[in-house]
């Protein structure tokens, strides 16, 4: 009995075992060129560009969006999975809960929260760890520091009374694709893990944002140090 056909992803070439996860389509097109030799649209389908190349190695690499907010994440992820992937590095954006930050900084999460639906539904725990050979990976490289990450579901949060809570957890920034990725990955047993760049300073009292050329820049950073770890890393799953 053959594996019933992806729903939302409608692959048009080879799909790599390991893929990097940007949420923004975009920028999944600007890794794509910037990491890959020649490469080929792997997926257009709803708009959630992939691309699959030749990394530097010269190993096959897919770069794949997955869209905002962890119900997209996750049957994107799904997907992915059942087609054969099995090291998936999300590469986005978070805010900065904490002072001690700088917009531009890479992030490697160690630990994350789980203040979404997503992977709740998913079973997956209050707290979750990406695979230790990715984390290491991204570490070692010396362009990010390992901190706690929450993922939640709201980008614009009108009660805003819950940052309160997460510091008091051990939270520095805030995204909202995480922990999705992490409950799919460890029920799908591969090896997943995580990497953030600082668009936004939430905490003392001024906040601030980077533009959309630093994001568009950072984009590209990210993009780098995940095809590295990638490259580097030996998973643990």
């Amino acid at each position: 009995m053959t594996d019933p056909a992806p729903i939302h992803l409608s692959p048009c070439a080879p799909l790599a075992e390991r893929v990097l996860l940007p949420g923004d389509p975009h920028r999944a097109l600007a890794v794509a060129q910037a990491v890959l030799e020649e490469p080929k649209m792997f997926n257009h389908h709803r708009g959630l560009w992939g691309y699959t190349g030749m990394a530097a190695d010269g190993e096959l690499l897919t770069v794949q969006a997955t869209g905002m907010g962890g119900p997209s994440a996750a049957i994107v992820v799904e997907e992915l999975v059942d087609l054969g992937a099995r090291m998936l590095l999300r590469i986005g954006t978070c805010g900065a809960l904490r002072d001690g930050f700088e917009l531009g900084d890479l992030v490697a999460a160690e630990r994350v929260i789980a203040a979404d639906g997503t992977s709740r539904a998913l079973g997956g725990a209050e707290t979750s760890r990406p695979d230790a050979g990715l984390l290491e990976a991204l570490v070692e490289a010396g362009t990010t520091r390992p901190v706690t990450v929450v993922s939640t579901d709201l980008f614009y949060d009108p009660r805003g009374d819950a940052a309160a809570g997460w510091l008091e957890q051990g939270a520095d920034v805030i995204e909202m694709e995480a922990a999705a990725l992490l409950a799919v990955a460890a029920r799908r047993e591969v090896a997943a893990a995580v990497v953030l760049a600082v668009t936004d300073l939430l905490g003392g009292g001024e906040r601030r944002r980077a533009s959309r050329e630093q994001v568009a820049e950072l984009g590209l950073r990210l993009g780098r140090a995940g095809w590295s770890a990638l490259a580097a890393a030996a998973p643990t799953r």
